[in-house]
């Protein structure tokens, strides 16, 4: 059976078991802890960094777009008969949303207001850009799930647990992005590639006492009243 060795709140990791989960590929996953990796996860992982996927054969493979595009060699495609512009087009759409991954992680730890509006900006573009892209849905290119969906699916995902515990919501502004979200939390994937406890660590993490979406001074708006902050 493939293998994952992940950090439970890691979003690169997400990426990756969402794609094993909609191709129903089984999977086993190893958790470390990042401030304490063990030498044998050191010894496997040149960048020390997750996720690595361990084949059925034993040999690691690290960086997750490397481990994305191994799973498209070994498993079906989610998109059928796609030319090698369609598929270049959404390698590139993918490599959008995990450039970002960093970004919105920085943006959810910010400790003040204007430390959030700041980091926040730059993913703003990010969605306003597929915000551009998106048509009628429900998903990225249409009514069939693929890779583009699955890349952007964590930050969507954390998205919405941020607004399901704080009110704040990263993709206000963008309805079509916000619809795309909804869609792909339907599929039942967002919590399917996560731990059973994800939201408690992402909470205990993000929504601490040392962040501003933490201490509770941004509260969930009245219905039409736009974000907190």
């Amino acid at each position: 059976m493939i293998k994952i060795v992940s950090f439970k709140i890691c979003p690169f990791v997400q990426r990756v078991t969402a794609m094993l989960d909609a191709r129903n590929i089984p999977y086993h996953v190893d958790y470390i802890s990042l401030s304490d990796k063990p030498h044998w996860f050191l010894d496997i992982s040149p960048t020390g960094q997750v996720p690595v996927l361990i084949t059925e054969d034993g040999e690691p493979i690290f960086e997750s777009d490397a481990i994305a595009e191994y799973i498209d060699e070994i498993a079906p495609a989610l998109e059928a008969d796609l030319t090698p512009v369609a598929r270049a087009r959404n390698r590139a759409w993918g490599y959008q949303a995990s450039k970002h991954y960093l970004v919105q992680c920085s943006a959810m730890r910010s400790a003040d207001k204007e430390t959030l509006a700041e980091r926040s900006a730059n993913l703003s573009r990010a969605f306003a850009r597929a915000e551009g892209e998106l048509g009628e849905g429900p998903f990225f290119n249409g009514k069939t799930l693929g890779n583009v969906d699955l890349a952007w699916l964590p930050l969507l995902d954390r998205a919405r647990i941020i607004t399901k515990y704080t009110g704040h919501d990263f993709l206000s502004d963008f309805p079509k992005v916000k619809a795309w979200q909804q869609s792909l939390d339907q599929t039942g994937l967002p919590a399917k590639s996560v731990a059973a406890d994800f939201e408690q660590a992402f909470s205990e993490f993000y929504l601490s006492d040392q962040t501003y979406l933490g201490t509770g001074k941004c509260q969930a708006p009245r219905r039409g009243s736009g974000t907190c902050c």
